[in-house]
């Protein structure tokens, strides 16, 4: 006897943002309705010349509530984060967001890649 286990239609995708406005939230990336997606890979950095900080937010659609992954971390010129070991797994309507702080020239970039894999209909 075999047994197959199909697998399930994916894609991987990389997105991005760049923040150019203190205080402003920026979306890094949102689970499409389609899709289950598993983000294995998120990196920020500062591209300026001075510290800032940089928040990153989980939006559980869902429950409508919202999770800090970074909070409030402090990057000095060219300094990043980059959290890889793990899988944070978003629902259809979830999203990523990015908030940078509110001195200075600001420049803080995030970049993500996720697995969706495509929610059978019916």
């Amino acid at each position: 006897m075999t047994l197959v286990s199909p697998g399930k239609p994916a894609r991987v995708v990389s997105d991005h943002a760049v923040c150019t406005a203190g205080g402003t939230q920026y979306n890094i990336y949102t689970c499409p309705n389609t899709c289950r997606a598993e983000v294995t890979m998120l990196m920020v950095t500062n591209s300026t010349g001075s510290t800032t900080t940089a928040t990153v937010s989980w939006y559980d659609a869902s429950r409508t509530q919202t999770i800090n992954i970074l909070g409030s971390k402090s990057l000095s010129s060219g300094d990043y984060v980059l959290l890889t070991g793990a899988t944070l797994v978003l629902e259809p309507g979830d999203r990523l967001d990015i908030t940078a702080g509110t001195s200075g020239t600001i420049r803080v970039d995030a970049l993500c890649t996720a697995t969706e894999t495509f929610i059978p209909v019916g």
